[in-house]
């Protein structure tokens, strides 16, 4: 484990916000393109949108690539807007951007998606043209972020491309975006040795409401674990979910060729959001297997990092948290999520960085299948909200952070020895 990564002092604590990017370009009957920067004027806008960031005080930013923009047609590319805002961001602002590679969305060449038996080589040669183009400028990157919410989406729910279903739909999409990142780490590391590779999910916690349901609620506990397993080369036919993956298409062979290329965790980045990322297990009024959100306080937070910590023994830093509600809602979830990190850091848990995701107000995904103007989806989750004058309007959120990043002795205080993982 790097001493560098372990950021023991406080000033060192990694500070940070992003801008939300998800790209989902592709349509069908019912449903809208989902481009958070189209959506949000980014696009147009970035230079008054990045500066909030520089106002914050903080030293980074997660911000992505929209690869359907930068690569239209195969093996072609279209950095006019990239080079004007990186270099900005980079030089200007003093930002280090965490770059997200892929944020959900595949180009429209690129048939069936994450489907596509192409997809692991076609990510890996736009990674290897953008890694190139802007070696010295980027040094972080996120190879992909949440593959549980991507085979989710687009494997077992069937609404976003390529539209599979089922547990087959969600094996599929996983490994084929676990292949993904592989060569993409393989890739970057070719191009850049000494980069920081962030391995970013959404994280949860499973509670059951029923004694006899604590095997099931243990089972969807290791399907959260699941691509970190698979990333760091620990599905092997011993894993409590292998059985599970057999039966879902996943091949014996198939899942040694991606436990041999198992890859080392730099940095482990945990999303989430106190109102969806815990949920409970329980039987409904017709009998069946429900789930439903609880803790909506953010109550297992300091219980959650802690089991990613002692699972893998890796370096933890929040990539994404906010909270759903009214500013008071999302000050006390600020002032709370802080102070778990303190709690955390003094136990020897290697908590290095913070986000609070998103800088500003972003676009529920719901409007990629709703009717209604863009409006009407706006989701409040920033610290940052949109102006009926000027573009952005402060909320008192954004004083609160401030105190924590011009204080991080009082914030998030040293980090003890770590403990063994």
């Amino acid at each position: 484990m790097s001493d560098a990564l372990l950021r023991r002092r406080p000033e060192d604590f990694l500070w940070a916000t992003g801008i939300e990017d998800t790209f989902v370009p592709q349509t069908r009957p019912g449903h809208r393109a989902l481009d958070e920067y189209q959506l949000m004027g980014h696009y147009e806008h970035w230079r008054e949108d990045l500066a909030l960031a520089r106002e914050l005080g903080v030293g980074t930013i997660r911000w992505g690539i929209p690869w359907y923009r930068v690569e239209p047609l195969e093996g072609e590319f279209d950095w006019r807007w990239t080079d004007a805002v990186i270099p900005y961001m980079v030089e200007e602002l003093g930002l280090n951007p965490i770059i997200d590679l892929m944020h959900y969305g595949c180009p429209f060449w690129l048939r069936r998606e994450f489907a596509s038996a192409q997809y692991p080589e076609a990510v890996a040669g736009y990674v290897g043209a953008f890694a190139t183009r802007y070696r010295g400028l980027v040094r972080w990157y996120t190879p992909l972020n949440e593959p549980i919410v991507t085979a989710l989406f687009c494997g077992k729910r069937g609404v976003w491309p390529p539209y599979l279903r089922g547990d087959t739909g969600y094996t599929r999409i996983l490994l084929q975006v676990i292949r993904g990142i592989e060569r993409t780490c393989e890739t970057l590391r070719a191009v850049d040795p000494a980069c920081t590779l962030v391995h970013v999910d959404a994280s949860g916690l499973s509670r059951t409401a029923r004694e006899d349901l604590a095997a099931v609620a243990a089972e969807e506990q290791d399907r959260s674990f699941l691509p970190w397993d698979l990333l760091a080369g620990r599905v092997s036919p011993d894993h409590p979910l292998f059985p599970w993956l057999i039966r879902s298409g996943a091949s014996p062979d198939e899942l040694a060729d991606i436990a041999a290329a198992g890859i080392p965790l730099d940095l482990m980045g945990l999303n989430f959001y106190p109102q969806w990322s815990t949920t409970q297990l329980y039987i409904d009024r017709r009998g069946r297997l429900a789930y439903r959100p609880v803790e909506q306080d953010g109550s297992g937070f300091v219980a959650l990092i802690e089991a990613y910590y002692r699972r893998y023994g890796t370096p933890i830093i929040v990539t994404e948290t906010s909270a759903r509600g009214p500013e008071e809602v999302r000050a006390r979830w600020l002032e709370a999520s802080v102070a778990a990190i303190r709690e955390l850091r003094s136990r020897g848990v290697p908590v290095v960085g913070y986000t609070w995701f998103p800088l500003f107000t972003m676009v529920d995904w719901r409007y990629r299948f709703g009717r209604g103007p863009v409006e009407e989806y706006r989701l409040e989750l920033g610290l940052y909200t949109l102006g009926a004058g000027p573009r952005w309007s402060p909320t008192p959120l954004v004083e609160q952070f401030r105190s924590y990043v011009a204080d991080p002795e009082s914030a998030v205080g040293s980090l003890a020895t770590p403990e063994a993982g």
